[in-house]
This record gives structure tokens, C-alpha cells and sequence, in this order.
């Protein structure tokens, strides 16, 4: 596959005349009120109030909040005071982190089994179909878990329901432990630590003397020219071919390391974030493309961790060989999503970059 080089975004445009430090006190100030208007339905919520947004909602409101702020932090830093945002961004990408995981593993969990359900047309209960190839407890996670559907695909039909269930046997237990992470951090003194520095941001922004005049245009596009560059760096000759034995071989080798040709395009992935974030402060104005851009992007880090999640099943001592060869087979799926991904940001990038 030749190299190729994917044009930058067009050039970063904001509201007419000048955006200073002011409009950055306001976006933080209504994202730190919207992170405290979360915190109270989560609280609402955890109390089975009547009314209640669900806790899953409330929590997707305060990472979507905590996000902005970090990268607000991040991109204007030199409008801020230092000691203030240092100490904050780390705090910020903990709570975020923490409060994430039980969704990604349940996220995660949902694609693999439906991924093994349209590849063998077994069926699994996080389809909504009747429990039959949960295993019961204590039970070998690679035993039989009960009757299979019919064998009309071979190998592939007969593992894909012991695959399902040490799936999902693995992966309910991580969510498992991050909820319950996630409840002792919320109860932690860190997070209201956090919480109290948040609350005095939604009055208070602890904005440099120069800030107020302060154009914030020459740090968004800063932003924007460091996604470039790391866009123009992906190394499309070996990731982005669409048989890509490397990637294979990688992925059920014994190294339970990330894969190393996903590191540049989770890279992208935050820059793009940081970018429009950065367009949010300037302007209200929502870029299309740069969500349709960002969203390939989540589908990149979906799909990669769910085949790394179907590798390190397949590592499972002792699994049948039916079992094995349908987490192998699941594995390939995805990585194979992982280069549709690539292929869909590509086509996302390049129809940006001539329609500019």
C-alpha cells in the first residue's frame, strides 16, 4: 500500500473580532455548573429519588464535563494560573478514568457478543434472549454452559457460546469491580477535593492579569496544528492495510501489551478532542465533521480493545479448542473493524480537508 498523506482541517475560524480569557471564564464557569448539575442527579439518582436521571446518565454528564475542563486546562494553560491548572488536570483525568470503566466494559462486553452472534448466529443473553449459555457459578469458564444452537457453522457455532460465556463471565466481572471503584471514588475525600475545586470555578476562574485581553485564537489553532501533525504521521503503509497479518499476529501473541500500531491513532484520537474543545471556547457553532471525524476515532479504540479483550479470553488456560478457535476468529473481526475505522477517519479527513 503506498504512502499517503491525509491534508489538514481548513483553517481555524471563530466568531468575528476578538475572543479573549472572558469567553474562556465562561465556558469553564457553565461547564464546572453543568458538572454540579451532574453531580446532583447522580446523587439524586443513587438515592432512587423519584424523577431521577439513571446513574449511568448522570456519570456520562460529569466525565462529559470533567473532559471539557481538563482539555480547556490543557490548550489555554498560559491563561491560567499555573499552580491551579497543574495540580487540577490530574485529578481531572482520574476522575474521568475511574468513572468510565464500568461503561467500557459494558460497551464492550455488548460488541463482542453481538460481533459472535452475527459471525456464528448463536444468541447470548445480552441480546435479550433467555440466559442459556451463562455458565453457572463456580462452573469452568470454558466448560459446555448448556445447549448450543445448531451447528450450522462448524467449529465456529459450537465455541461461539463457550467464547460467549467466558466473555461475558470475564467482562461482567471487570465491570463489576469498576462500579464499585468508581462508588468508593466518589466517596473518596480526592473526589470532594476535586468537587470543592470544581464548585469554585463555577463562580470563580483563576484567570493571569492578561488573560482579559488575550486573544485565545493563536492557542486553539496550536491545538489544531498539533492534530495535523499527528494525523500527517499515521503510519498508514502498515496500519492501515486491510489484511494486516502483523496486527494478527500481534494480537494473540503472549504480550498482553497494547498493540503498538493503535498508540498514534489513540493519540489522534485526544488531539482531535482537544481540537474541538478548543472550537466550543471560541464558538458554539458545532463542526459536523469534526464529530463525524471523532466518532470513527471511538470506533478505532472500541474495536481495538475488543479484540485485545478477545485475545487475552483466548489466553485462558484450558479452554476447549472450539472455544479458542472462536475468540481467534472474534480477535480477527476486530481488528478488522479496526481498519474500517481507519479507512472511514481517512475518508472523514480527506472529504474535510477539499471541502475547505
Amino acid at each position: 500500500m503506498a504512502q499517503q498523506h491525509l491534508e489538514p482541517t481548513g483553517p481555524l475560524t471563530g466568531p468575528v473580532g476578538t475572543v479573549t480569557g472572558d469567553a474562556l471564564a465562561g465556558y469553564l464557569r457553565s461547564q464546572a455548573t453543568e458538572f454540579l448539575r451532574a453531580l446532583r442527579q447522580h446523587r439524586e439518582s443513587g438515592g432512587a429519588a423519584a424523577g431521577a436521571e439513571d446513574p449511568a446518565d448522570a456519570a456520562r454528564a460529569l466525565r462529559r464535563s470533567v473532559r471539557r475542563i481538563s482539555a480547556s486546562l490543557h490548550t489555554f494553560r498560559p491563561l491560567l494560573d499555573a499552580d491551579w491548572s497543574e495540580s487540577l488536570r490530574p485529578e481531572l483525568a482520574w476522575l474521568s478514568g475511574t468513572l468510565g470503566m464500568e461503561h467500557a466494559y459494558e460497551s464492550r462486553l455488548e460488541r463482542l457478543l453481538l460481533a459472535l452472534h452475527r459471525l456464528s448466529g448463536a444468541v447470548f443473553p445480552a441480546q435479550g434472549v433467555a440466559p442459556t449459555t451463562r455458565p453457572t457459578p463456580g462452573a469452568d469458564p470454558g466448560a459446555d454452559p448448556g445447549p448450543a444452537p445448531a451447528p450450522d457453522r462448524g467449529n465456529l457455532t459450537v465455541g461461539a457460546a463457550k467464547a460467549g460465556a467466558l466473555l461475558d463471565r470475564q467482562l461482567t466481572l471487570a465491570r463489576t469491580r469498576a462500579h464499585s471503584t468508581a462508588l468508593q471514588a466518589l466517596g473518596s475525600s480526592r473526589f470532594h477535593a476535586v468537587a470543592d475545586t470544581i464548585a469554585l470555578l463555577a463562580s470563580e476562574v483563576p484567570l493571569v492579569k492578561t488573560a482579559a485581553g488575550t486573544d485565545l485564537h493563536p492557542l486553539a489553532a496550536a491545538a489544531q496544528e498539533r492534530l495535523e501533525d499527528a494525523v500527517t504521521a499515521l503510519p498508514l503503509v502498515t496500519a492501515g492495510h486491510p489484511y494486516n497479518a502483523e496486527a494478527l499476529i500481534h494480537g494473540l501473541s503472549p504480550d498482553p501489551s497494547p498493540h503498538p500500531q493503535d498508540a498514534p491513532w489513540h493519540q489522534v484520537r485526544l488531539l482531535l478532542r482537544l481540537h474541538r474543545y478548543a472550537r466550543e471556547v471560541l464558538s458554539p457553532a458545532v463542526d459536523v465533521r469534526l464529530l463525524t471525524a471523532g466518532q470513527c476515532l471511538d470506533r478505532h479504540r472500541d474495536a481495538s480493545e475488543a479484540a485485545a479483550a478477545a485475545a487475552s479470553a483466548a489466553r485462558t488456560p484450558r479452554i476447549a479448542p472450539a472455544t479458542a478457535y472462536a475468540l481467534g476468529v472474534l480477535h480477527a473481526d476486530q481488528r478488522h473493524e479496526v481498519e474500517a475505522a481507519r479507512f472511514a477517519f481517512q475518508q472523514c479527513w480527506l472529504k474535510e480537508a477539499v471541502s475547505t
